[in-house]
């Protein structure tokens, strides 16, 4: 093996050492729930008022087959609020990455399927999650009274 190699794992290590895995699910958790919540934000006036604009949307930008435009556009808005929301409280953390995962793939089959480089970053985040949970720092942990090492 040669020193850059060597050097390579040894650094590996030491990151791996460092950073807990409690924090890159908190880092997964937060990232993934900020581009869906900050997209949420843009749908609505105020607290809740789902803008006209965001109607007109579904019924032609992000239309979906078999989906009623007006049904989509509540069922994202809403999706788009509350799943992040308990993302960030790490909240039924694999039920809400699962279903963002959902989101993020018809997005990316019906909506803008040329935006797959941006999609898969949300995917690996969200398949994470589904897969890990929330970790140690999560609600769902602290509910559970289990703790993992």
């Amino acid at each position: 093996m040669n020193i850059a190699v060597a050097g390579g794992h040894r650094f590996a290590r030491m990151i791996s050492a460092t950073i807990p895995d409690d924090f890159l699910l908190l880092s997964a958790r937060f990232a993934i729930a900020a581009v869906f919540f900050m997209s949420g934000r843009t749908k609505v006036e105020g607290v809740i008022a789902i803008t006209d604009g965001t109607y007109e949307l579904f019924a032609s930008e992000y239309a979906l087959p078999l989906v009623s435009p007006n049904i989509a556009a509540v069922a994202a808005t809403w999706s788009e609020h509350i799943f992040p929301i308990l993302l960030v409280l790490g909240l039924a953390t694999r039920l809400s990455a699962f279903a963002l995962l959902v989101m993020t793939l018809v997005i990316q089959v019906f909506v803008y399927p040329d935006a797959w480089p941006t999609h898969a970053t949300w995917v690996a985040l969200a398949l994470l999650l589904v897969a890990r949970g929330g970790g140690n720092w999560s609600l769902d942990r602290t509910l559970s009274g289990v703790r993992t090492v």
